[in-house]
């Protein structure tokens, strides 16, 4: 099932993010995009959520310089960008994908698109992976290790019900039974015609 190969690139992902464990170490996609186009899509994806992820952490450190912070925020609402991008990127790979099926009469439409609800997958494997760090941290308490250790069991619960909710949208997908309709992203604070802030700057 889709999923499966989508959860095992995500886990590459992070372990690959974390053998250095660094925000300004350089992204290398290891599948090409014109040979294995969504499991590059994927890749880059989770690159961006992952590196996207520390520096949430960064940014939460009450001693940051003021500058560095100012910094860092523009980082994360480009990093926003980028994420939106790829999620758009993806559901064009399944418009693609699915665009000669005839949608049955009463073929109707979810609540989000595929990629959206891959954007959900991704987070939860980062989610799943820095929960199980906590299980392990040495120097963590008992009672934190077992605390996490209930939040970890329900995250992967949440992985697996999410993972049968994908997989069961794109087979919908293919039979007919849904159809794809994307919106795209209205994003408003990065458009210096939009961005009433920026358009005082022209």
């Amino acid at each position: 099932m889709f999923t499966a190969k989508a959860n095992e690139i995500f886990q590459k992902v992070i372990d690959t993010y974390h053998i250095k464990n660094t925000v300004d170490q350089v992204f290398k996609n290891i599948y090409d995009e014109d040979d294995h186009l969504i499991e590059h899509l994927l890749y880059r994806k989770c690159w961006i959520d992952t590196v996207q992820w520390h520096y949430e952490d960064i940014i939460r450190d009450p001693n940051i310089d003021p500058v560095e912070a100012l910094k860092l925020k523009r980082q994360i609402d480009a990093s926003n960008q980028d994420r939106t991008d790829m999620v758009e990127y993806i559901d064009g790979y399944f418009l693609s994908l699915y665009n000669d099926v005839e949608p049955k009469p009463n073929a109707t439409i979810n609540t989000e698109s595929p990629a959206w609800a891959i954007d959900r997958l991704s987070i939860l494997a980062l989610k799943i992976y820095h929960m199980n760090e906590e299980v392990e941290r040495p120097d963590a308490s008992s009672s934190h290790k077992l605390n996490c250790t209930t939040k970890l069991n329900v995250l992967l619960e949440q992985r697996k019900d999410l993972s049968q909710a994908i997989d069961d949208l794109l087979v919908d997908i293919e039979n007919g039974d849904k159809y794809m309709k994307v919106y795209k992203q209205m994003k408003m604070y990065n458009d210096d015609e939009l961005n009433p802030v920026l358009r005082g700057q022209k």
